[in-house]
């Protein structure tokens, strides 16, 4: 373990535990890299053994209270020699006092309760090929043409913390594609759509019911031209299930969302499509 040098990944080498990911079948986004290196420059980390990458981890602060862990990866022939240990507790060391979430694999989550997660829900990821409709629904208009103040707004609804400048880069990234509903004036559902290592990923996709959330996800289907599709779902949103099976999806993977203390009350039932199960 004394060999293991521990250091800070540069904002343009997060590619490296993006393409670790991707080789793990986890199907990161195109552009994800350049994205995750917008809330916490600082929060990403890699272990080398003479110069050789064999672990990472990021653990994003978003702000003074909240933190997210992800990418805790151990290349397979370095495993079992303590090197992941260490990479980790550097991570949560970055955090300092904040509460700090993940998207674990089920298989670990007997570890992070030893690290001091609990478990708060299953995410579950859906994926298919669904038919891509001839056009967008009529009411159903750009997601950069709603004000971004009220784009926030409604994200504070769904996420512990946050996370502005992320969120304009998701939503500007080239490729990467929004929409938004409108009812009353009012912002009723929401989502982005983004090409991956296979197929598209929906995520986040947030709505005040079933049939906003359905309203916006056809408009998002569009880009597809009936290709597949992945939507990671809370498990604990029985509407957001029914529309991933009334969509023809079928479950492919499940993590376990787990913090390490309190988080604001959130409104998990209007989270139809979780963000990144690397950043939230």
């Amino acid at each position: 373990m004394s060999d293991l040098q521990i250091r800070n990944l540069r904002p343009d080498e997060i590619a490296l535990a993006v393409d670790w990911a991707a080789a793990e079948g986890w199907n990161p986004g195109l552009a994800d890299a350049a994205c995750f290196a917008v809330p916490d420059a600082q929060g990403f980390f890699v272990g080398e053994i003479d110069g050789e990458p064999v672990a990472t981890v990021s653990c994003v602060n978003y702000g003074d209270r909240f933190a997210f862990l992800g990418f805790y990866i151990v290349r397979e022939r370095f495993r079992g020699a303590g090197h992941g240990l260490r990479i980790w507790n550097a991570a949560i060391a970055h955090a300092g006092p904040r509460v700090i979430g993940l998207d674990g694999v089920v298989a670990q989550q007997d570890n992070y309760k030893r690290s001091g997660f609990q478990l708060a829900y299953a995410n579950i990821r859906y994926g298919g090929v669904v038919a891509a409709p001839p056009r967008p629904p009529a009411e159903v208009v750009a997601l950069d043409k709603v004000p971004f103040a009220i784009v926030e707004a409604d994200d504070a609804t769904v996420f512990p913390a946050a996370r502005s400048g992320f969120l304009r880069a998701w939503i500007n990234t080239s490729g990467h594609i929004g929409h938004a509903l409108l009812r009353d004036g009012r912002l009723a559902a929401w989502g982005v759509i983004r090409p991956c290592r296979t197929g598209y990923k929906i995520g986040p996709l947030v709505a005040d019911d079933r049939a906003a959330a359905e309203t916006v996800m056809q408009a998002l289907l569009v880009s597809t031209r009936g290709g597949g599709i992945f939507l990671d779902v809370p498990a604990v949103n029985r509407e957001a299930i029914a529309l991933a099976e009334s969509l023809g999806l079928m479950p492919v993977f499940e993590t376990a969302r787990m913090y390490t203390g309190p988080i604001p009350p959130l409104r998990i039932d209007r989270v139809f499509g979780v963000t990144s199960f690397e950043l939230g």
